[in-house]
């Protein structure tokens, strides 16, 4: 019987060969190519005049300008803002009972993580404002949940949204941001 070095020897040899054979067979197949999309045969041959831009992604016209956090009540949608005018992010939020007057305000305090009113575990929690005696704010839940509904004449003043949009918000907005609450 021959000695256990050999039959892993003899087992590895074999072994390399096989995965040889199966990378030359692989490199004899199609290779995928890219390639340019071809304009349509409707398309015009002349540039459009004005871009289109999607609903969600167009930053309101009555947001103001340069660097800041736009919060638009009615679309319930926040747009991060460069310096330029240009949407760095945009992302869809649950806002509370209380909503902020629309106006221009600045982030005036955050804080790391806390529980809500509604007893949700929060994080990134940025403060911008206050009505009705509440301090509103942004903030994502820490299990990345939608908050659950409120009873029947609960006040809450937070604007919730999904993790990821939460983590860019708390990065984006430090202490003296600008925010615009639009209609």
């Amino acid at each position: 019987m021959p000695a256990p070095k050999v039959w892993v020897t003899g087992l590895t040899v074999g072994a390399i060969a096989a995965v040889a054979v199966l990378a030359v067979k692989a490199d004899e197949g199609t290779k995928p190519t890219a390639t340019a999309p071809r304009p349509s045969a409707s398309a015009s041959a002349q540039p459009s005049a004005s871009p289109t831009k999607s609903t969600a992604a167009a930053v309101p016209d009555d947001s103001g300008t340069g660097r800041r956090v736009v919060y638009s009540l009615a679309a319930k949608r926040v747009w991060l803002v460069d310096a330029s005018d240009a949407a760095q992010r945009t992302f869809p939020v649950w806002p509370g009972t209380v909503s902020p007057d629309p106006g221009s305000y600045k982030v005036d305090v955050r804080r790391d993580a806390t529980t809500g009113s509604d007893g949700v575990q929060i994080e990134h929690i940025v403060y911008f404002a206050s009505k009705s005696g509440l301090s509103i704010a942004f903030s994502n839940a820490v299990d990345g949940s939608s908050p659950p509904a409120v009873a029947s004449g609960t006040q809450t003043s937070g604007i919730r949204m999904g993790k990821a949009d939460g983590s860019a918000l708390w990065t984006f907005g430090e202490t003296g941001t600008a925010v615009v609450v639009v209609k």
